[in-house]
């Protein structure tokens, strides 16, 4: 996780830094078989998410939709896109660092815990949390990320001046 964190870290020194990053590796080797980073507002595409993105590039990469056999490391807990997608693709395992609440003191999230969708799925897929969350939150709370956060904030302010 600690390597995921520093290629995520990576993205600060370009225009559009990112805190969500993903990796997938052999779950019996650790061996990497691909990582990327959130790609939303590169591509201007919303679903261009670290997890979905490492999940479509892994599949090409072997030629084939399954990735059984094969563990998903996140920066940060997937949403529920996402922890679809590493369901979809029959991924053994799905590990994570900051949590959803984290991630969404900075931007939108939807308030559904991976685990939850795992749970109420029939396909197997154990989820482990908040490995290293405290090393995983600081791509959030780095500068050069909150002021990312500040230019393409997806939060409305209400009439009173808040944000929701």
């Amino acid at each position: 996780m600690s390597e995921l964190v520093r290629y995520t870290a990576r993205s600060f020194r370009t225009a559009q830094p990112v805190p969500f990053g993903a990796a997938i590796v052999d779950t019996d080797t650790g061996e990497l078989l691909y990582r990327g980073r959130n790609a939303v507002m590169r591509d201007n595409d919303p679903s261009s998410h670290a997890e979905l993105r490492t999940v479509r590039l892994a599949s090409k990469k072997l030629g084939k939709p399954s990735l059984k056999g094969y563990t998903l490391y996140s920066t940060c807990e997937p949403c529920a896109m996402c922890m679809a997608n590493a369901l979809w693709a029959g991924l053994d395992r799905v590990v994570y660092g900051a949590t959803i609440e984290d991630a969404n003191r900075h931007c939108n999230q939807i308030h559904i815990p991976a685990s939850e969708i795992a749970r109420r799925s029939d396909m197997p897929c154990a989820v482990e949390g908040e490995v290293l969350r405290d090393l995983c939150y600081t791509l959030f709370t780095d500068p050069r990320m909150l002021g990312a956060f500040a230019q393409w904030s997806t939060r409305r302010t209400t009439t009173n001046g808040t944000q929701d």
